[in-house]
């Protein structure tokens, strides 16, 4: 842990004469990209893959860096006197409710952070949507060979569910210390782009009508009157 404290301490430094007293929650933002760039080949990998349980692999390595960062905010330390506007970097929104309700000071940068969580897993499942519409009945095989049905199905209803996942963020971030909220908007940020970044270049690369469905064997389709 005392790496990481470190690191953002540093990285805090370097902000400050830019960001003032903002400075270490910019800091554990750019700490947060660090973290995703540096598991990128990993990301890009599950997306070859694709499947869901191989899309989990970067989420499970990220849980370590989550946890120390969540206990660097949750005890006593140098950390703890910093602050993200009003609002202090280990208060949670309880504490913002008690120093001023949903609209004091500390409650509206909060509410940002709500807003911006919620607005990133409105776009994660609006996404998510259209890639279970693709993956249905009729839809491309994807990269390693034809699946069946049945895989296809699951494929349908688990691209349908995921995305969804990432409204339980706004829970999570309403009971950690808002240092640890920041870390969770910017890799749930993060992850979405990348994945649409992902499959933008996978599309480009196949060139048009890749998402074209394919039509059943044994001739075209129905003739239209």
């Amino acid at each position: 842990m005392s790496v990481f404290i470190h690191l953002v301490t540093e990285l805090g430094r370097l902000l400050e004469p830019v960001l003032a007293e903002s400075a270490t929650a910019a800091a554990i933002v750019l700490f947060t990209v660090l973290v995703r760039l540096a598991l990128h080949p990993l990301s890009r990998a599950a997306f070859r893959g694709a499947t869901p349980a191989a899309g989990c692999l970067p989420l499970l390595l990220q849980l370590p860096v989550f946890f120390v960062m969540y206990r660097a905010f949750s005890t006593s330390g140098e950390l703890l006197g910093h602050r993200l506007f009003a609002a202090p970097l280990g208060a949670r929104w309880a504490d913002a409710l008690g120093e001023g309700g949903v609209l004091g000071a500390q409650g509206l940068v909060f509410l940002g952070l709500f807003a911006a969580i919620g607005a990133v897993a409105a776009w994660s499942a609006v996404r998510g949507r259209r890639a279970a519409a693709l993956a249905g009945p009729g839809a491309a095989p994807v990269p390693g060979g034809p699946v069946t049905a049945e895989q296809q199905e699951m494929l349908r209803k688990l691209g349908g569910v995921l995305p969804l996942l990432s409204f339980g963020t706004l829970i999570t971030a309403a009971v950690v210390p808002l240092a640890a909220g920041l870390y969770l908007v910017t890799t749930t940020a993060w992850s979405v782009a990348e994945r649409a970044w992902l499959q933008y270049r996978k599309e480009r690369a196949a060139g048009p009508g890749a998402g074209a469905a394919v039509q059943p064997a044994g001739g075209g389709g129905r003739s239209r009157m």
